[in-house]
């Protein structure tokens, strides 16, 4: 049974509902589960979602109340404490992905640290990033996206920080450290922890969560700066920032569902059925994110034949039935209807 505070509020403020949180934060805890030999199942119930889904490359996006609730379950469930900085301390410059690499190939640490915080939507970061000027440096500063969520934030916190610490290292050499560390919250009781995982002066109880940064550093220039290479990573991590067309909760569900079963050409009725909605509920959560049942199974079927076109040797009768289509000539009406292009438009040459 769901304790009390499991249950998701209705909240309307769309940086909590938005599916718009790549799963990384999720991911690393179900990898710490099964290394201790602890089922993570019960983490998922009510969210349609299971451990398996996060063992993958491509990691579902989430919005920030699902991911809140998964990670709530998960330090309940978990033994030991400071779960946030073993995650951190897992990473580094690679973690990063497409981030970590714009960062290496900026001119110098400042701008890579400016960069840092405007694409760390990418990475998965649950928390708002900003920088501030502070005398003789720079201060990364960190809050929840929901002011309640005080339950999460020690977690969090460590998680961005020693990450963050990792990923600095990785840029700037081993010897790099913050000048101090501090934190909104109380001084757990494995306080200790932190000094060993910054290096520095950390205390607790203070405004806000920030790390500050010696000017000297800020000036180290990057190790494979390349005005050239940074131009084309730049337009990559454009392209994956969530942007005001981010999905709602039940659309990035239907969505999954639909991608998972596409062969099989579902219904609404289908996927109502496995939502445990009425297709009247379904329809109308659809029509309340300005949209509908028909335009997100055309778009899942679009999105999917295009990348099979483009990076497969099926048929085009193949890549028709794999989204759903018996008949290959309704799948050419139907690929036309969407692009405006024949699907043997983009086959790759050769």
């Amino acid at each position: 049974m769901q304790e009390p505070d499991d249950i998701l509020p209705d909240a309307g403020d769309p940086r909590l509902t938005a599916a718009n949180i790549k799963s990384t934060i999720v991911a690393g805890l179900v990898a710490l589960a099964r290394e201790r030999g602890i089922s993570s199942d019960g983490w998922f119930a009510g969210l349609r979602l299971g451990p398996a889904q996060f063992s993958v490359d491509a990691l579902p996006y989430l919005s920030y109340r699902q991911a809140a609730q998964v990670i709530r379950r998960a330090l309940r469930s978990l033994p030991g404490q400071g779960h946030g900085l073993v995650l951190g301390a897992r990473q580094d410059i690679g973690s990063f992905g497409l981030l970590g690499l714009a960062m290496l190939t900026a001119p110098d640490f400042e701008r890579a640290l400016r960069l840092g915080i405007h694409y760390a939507p990418i990475t998965g970061a649950m928390v708002e990033l900003a920088l501030e000027d502070v005398r003789g440096g720079i201060a990364v500063v960190a809050r929840t996206r929901d002011r309640a969520e005080r339950e999460l934030e020690a977690f969090l916190c460590e998680e961005l920080f020693v990450s963050s610490l990792h990923l600095c290292r990785g840029l700037l050499g081993p010897d790099f450290v913050p000048r101090r560390v501090e934190l909104a919250y109380p001084a757990p009781a494995y306080a200790d922890e932190y000094a060993s995982a910054f290096a520095c002066d950390v205390v607790f109880g203070c405004d806000r969560n920030r790390v500050l940064i010696d000017a000297a550093w800020l000036t180290s220039p990057m190790p494979a700066h390349n005005p050239a290479s940074a131009q084309q990573v730049l337009a990559l991590c454009d392209a994956q920032m969530p942007g005001d067309r981010s999905s709602s909760e039940i659309v990035a569900v239907v969505e999954r569902l639909l991608l998972s079963q596409l062969a099989d050409n579902p219904r609404l009725v289908d996927i109502a059925a496995e939502l445990h909605m009425t297709e009247r509920t379904l329809r109308r959560q659809l029509q309340a994110a300005q949209t509908s049942f028909t335009a997100l199974h055309d778009r899942i079927r679009n999105a999917s034949a295009r990348r099979l076109l483009a990076e497969s040797h099926l048929t085009i009768a193949q890549v028709g039935t794999a989204v759903g289509f018996k008949d290959a000539r309704e799948f050419r009406r139907a690929f036309k209807r969407w692009s405006g292009v024949a699907p043997t438009a983009l086959r790759s040459p050769g």
